[in-house]
């Protein structure tokens, strides 16, 4: 146990860290909510026109008949 002791001041100033952190982000949240509520209709009306328009940039490759035996290929006849 006392092998671990060495984790302790670290441990302490990560804790230490994530709470001045997470104290000092709490600051300057306040957001009208007509503006929150104009951002949401922008994100969800280009989702929609994000899914109509998905398309791949290469055609999908046959799927690999599988026949259970591994071929390895011949590199001398090129």
């Amino acid at each position: 146990m006392d092998i671990l002791l060495w984790l302790v001041p670290s441990a302490v100033i990560t804790v230490l860290a994530m709470g001045w952190v997470a104290f000092l982000g709490r600051e300057g949240r306040e957001q009208d909510r007509e503006e929150v509520v104009r951002r949401l209709g922008v994100a969800l009306s280009k989702e929609k026109t994000r899914e109509r328009s998905r398309r791949y940039a290469a055609p999908q490759p046959p799927p690999d008949r599988s026949t259970g035996v591994a071929v390895r290929v011949n590199r001398d006849a090129s």
